[in-house]
């Protein structure tokens, strides 16, 4: 049934952008000055999860190295790769630079290393760069005159609430695209692009894509995995199409599997604060903070702790009940979010 499973992945790069038309043309603005061996400014995406950021500036880069196959593209995720050090690396790593580099070399040389690929141009794409310890690495990338930076998270406001002054003010200028959540129609078409791609002809239908479409939301990457679930499914149990029956258990299970996934993909200190409320079930800010620091020997600043907060709630790992001094936090409910 599935014939081609890359095409389910979500770090898939599709060979068309569907219904992201205009925030291609904005970003690719932004960046022709590529072309003409000049410096590109910073590119912000903003919008929440599964909106199609990651894709879109991937797709763009790729149609722009298409046409100068001089520029260099450095991918870093910064839910991994959070400080300074692991950034620089990263970028390193993409184009190529890392010989001779270990654990013990000292940040200032793989700066250094960096400043002398001058030679071609190179973007770096910054991930969830509101996961960011450090913003340090920001102020070395932009200090480089051959670098050129595209940046992606969810809120504005929460990304320069979290740098310091100097890189506050060296990024202000630069251009945002701004995403919003798909609609059914949106999401239903370009789950059709990618089944046509993916699986045996007719093995889905058009109203069980509107039914994927309409249960994520408007997030591709929920729809993307219920359609890989449903087809894994019909596959496992020797079915020749993609039965309702099937689609619907496949609902919950392909949102647990990305929740599981994000979750292990948490650093250390989020996931202790994610495990200390799965445990109480529900807790106040006050109460989580002097647990969470009871059991690390070196606690984040709370300014730090409502940052990591503040993502959870973003990717749906926790939720939010109530505002400020009245504020408690718990674990989503898989099971309530498919009665709604």
């Amino acid at each position: 049934m599935i014939v081609d499973g890359r095409v389910l992945r979500e770090d898939f790069v599709p060979s068309e952008a569907v219904h992201r038309h205009d925030e291609v043309n904005l970003l690719s603005e932004t960046l022709e000055p590529l072309l003409y061996d000049q410096r590109a400014d910073p590119s912000f995406l903003f919008g929440p999860t599964g909106v199609g950021k990651t894709c879109i500036a991937r797709y763009t880069l790729a149609q722009l190295c298409k046409q100068e196959p001089t520029v260099q593209v450095a991918y870093v995720n910064c839910w991994q790769e959070y400080t300074r050090f692991r950034v620089l690396y990263s970028v390193l790593e993409d184009v190529g630079q890392t010989v001779d580099i270990h654990r013990s070399t000292a940040k200032d040389e793989l700066f250094d290393r960096l400043g002398r690929t001058d030679d071609q141009p190179v973007v770096v794409i910054l991930d969830e760069v509101d996961q960011l310890e450090e913003t340090a690495a920001l102020y070395d990338l932009h200090r480089l005159g051959h670098v050129s930076l595209v940046l992606i998270a969810n809120r504005e406001e929460e990304l320069f609430a979290s740098f310091d002054d100097r890189v506050r003010s060296r990024l202000r200028a630069g251009t945002r695209v701004r995403f919003d959540r798909y609609g059914t129609d949106e999401l239903a078409a370009i789950l059709a692009e990618r089944a046509n791609k993916a699986l045996e002809p007719g093995v889905v239908t058009d109203d069980q894509l509107r039914t994927i479409a309409d249960a994520a939301s408007g997030d591709a990457r929920v729809g993307i995995g219920i359609l890989r679930s449903a087809a894994r499914r019909a596959t496992q149990q020797g079915d020749e199409v993609v039965t309702d029956a099937g689609l619907e258990a496949a609902i919950p299970d392909a949102r647990t599997a990305i929740r599981r996934k994000t979750v292990e993909g948490l650093i250390e200190h989020q996931r202790i604060l994610y495990d200390i409320i799965a445990s109480a079930g529900e807790i106040d800010p006050g109460t989580l903070y002097d647990a969470y620091e009871r059991r690390v020997e070196n606690p984040k600043t709370k300014r730090t702790l409502r940052n990591y907060l503040t993502k959870m709630v973003h990717y749906d790992l926790i939720e939010a009940v109530g505002k400020r001094r009245g504020r408690t936090y718990r674990i989503v409910d898989d099971e309530a979010v498919d009665r709604q």
